[in-house]
């Protein structure tokens, strides 16, 4: 194994993917897998588990579903059992659930805020107090909560979403913060425009052309493309030192003002 290969190597390690049925966090999850690690997926579609599991076996990897309601505590506990049962340790979390709404800022009934907020914040919150607990007792692991594009600045029409998102940088940071010296790192990854199923309804023919527009590299990101992210922040070796940050993966789109 080259040096290269052995700092971002997975070889031995468990990686839990919640929201690993997803595009973004599918690919992830594939990513992590062919480093080496043995990959817990994490959601309620045991069909979309089948085939992101077929495509994990079919390039080497190695990989289970657990079926997993992240609103619900006994159920993330039951995934932490599951995921420690074949080396009795968890080394990596990725929380990468999250829904989204295109609904006007004054036709945002209690409901849906509260809905939203629970997913994207609570079920995050949840998970990271379950598995840090677990990672606490061990003296390590890393957690890549996923963030968003528009949680470093307001985006129209995704307003509740933007808010939750933007509660999710903090909250890592407040764990980096809590956690870094007892060998638990916890960063944020921001993927930027990566067309995916629960942005497709807000990808008007108009918005397309603005984002485009501010993109420096005039495209949309590709779910492969977040894969070297993602292994730099698991890896204890290559991102031994990364902590509390804010990994923007958007082809530019943050850097650009007038």
């Amino acid at each position: 194994m080259s040096f290269v290969e052995d700092l971002f190597s997975l070889q031995g390690k468990t990686a839990v993917v919640i929201g690993g049925t997803g595009v973004l966090c599918g690919e992830m999850a594939q990513g992590l897998a062919q480093a080496g690690a043995h990959v817990v997926l994490a959601g309620r579609s045991a069909e979309k588990a089948a085939e992101r599991l077929s495509l994990i076996a079919a390039a080497g990897g190695r990989a289970t579903f657990v079926p997993t309601e992240v609103t619900d505590r006994a159920s993330l506990a039951a995934l932490l059992e599951a995921s420690l049962a074949p080396t009795g340790w968890v080394d990596i979390l990725v929380n990468g659930a999250g829904v989204n709404s295109p609904t006007p800022v004054l036709d945002i009934t209690d409901e849906e805020f509260s809905r939203i907020l629970d997913i994207n914040l609570g079920a995050i919150l949840r998970a990271c107090q379950i598995f840090g607990r677990q990672m606490l007792a061990q003296g390590k692991g890393s957690i890549i909560n996923l963030g968003s594009i528009s949680g470093l600045g307001p985006l129209s029409r995704v307003f509740t979403y933007s808010a939750s998102k933007a509660a999710v940088h903090n909250l890592s940071k407040n764990l980096a913060r809590e956690w870094g010296g007892q060998g638990v790192r916890v960063n944020t990854l921001v993927p930027g425009f990566f067309p995916a199923e629960q942005n497709r309804k807000v990808l008007t023919e108009d918005r397309v052309r603005s984002i485009l527009g501010r993109t420096p590299m005039g495209r949309f990101g590709e779910a492969p493309e977040l894969i070297g992210a993602t292994l730099l922040l698991a890896s204890d070796r290559a991102g031994a030192f990364v902590n509390g940050v804010e990994m923007i993966v958007d082809g530019g789109f943050s850097a650009m003002s007038i």
